[in-house]
């Protein structure tokens, strides 16, 4: 019989707002406004629309639970990157839905390595087919497709286009810490002045502030 999973939710003090409005406001950036900060040299293109969540290959139906695990692993890290791309998953062969056990999975993105702490809770009490668990990843994904969707999907009335600080296409960073990466969002028929914010990722996809 084929093992259901039921996703939960962790929650995080990380705050969830898409990204600093300040820096996209258009009259705290005019083209006669004193450069403040470094003008950065990346300018990133406008992202096309967000790759359909039809993951492959999905499990079978007799599918074991540490094979219906990697998936919902790889659907997790897809979905931090907020990108394009291809990602695996492993989690050991012997992992079974036992409550309060204690794995490591591996999901590979673009070559990428992101490993998951993985506990496994109780069956949950409307049907034996369905476990609880929580994974919690070691590192994020910043990827250059996602944060250019988080910045003019959030700003498509108000930017002109958004410069950063040479975000690769994609990098293992910090979870939920402040990165190296920078980003200025500029205002339609504005000049950029250096209102650089700082790039984060976060289990929900990047964010700016």
């Amino acid at each position: 019989m084929r093992t259901k999973i039921l996703y939960m939710v962790i929650a995080t003090a990380v705050s969830l707002s898409a990204s600093g409005c300040a820096s996209g406001d258009s009259d705290t950036a005019g083209a006669d406004e004193q450069v403040i900060g470094e003008i950065l040299p990346q300018k990133l293109a406008r992202p096309a629309d967000r790759p359909k969540e039809d993951l492959q290959p999905s499990p079978a139906d007799d599918a074991t639970f540490g094979e219906n695990l990697a998936h919902e692993l790889r659907r997790k890290t897809l979905a931090m990157a907020d990108a394009s791309g291809e990602a695996t998953a492993e989690c050991p062969e012997d992992i079974g839905s036992t409550s309060g056990s204690q794995v490591s999975c591996t999901v590979t993105y673009e070559g990428l390595e992101v490993a998951w702490n993985v506990s496994i809770g109780d069956t949950s009490g409307w049907s034996d087919n369905v476990v609880e668990y929580t994974a919690s990843p070691r590192t994020g994904v910043l990827t250059r497709e996602g944060v250019a969707r988080l910045l003019y999907g959030n700003h498509s009335d108000s930017i002109d286009y958004v410069l950063c600080n040479d975000i690769p296409e994609a990098v293992l960073v910090p979870l939920n810490t402040e990165t190296d990466y920078t980003c200025e969002l500029v205002p339609k028929d504005k000049e950029p002045i250096g209102l650089n914010e700082s790039v984060r990722v976060t289990e929900a996809g990047p964010r700016v502030y």
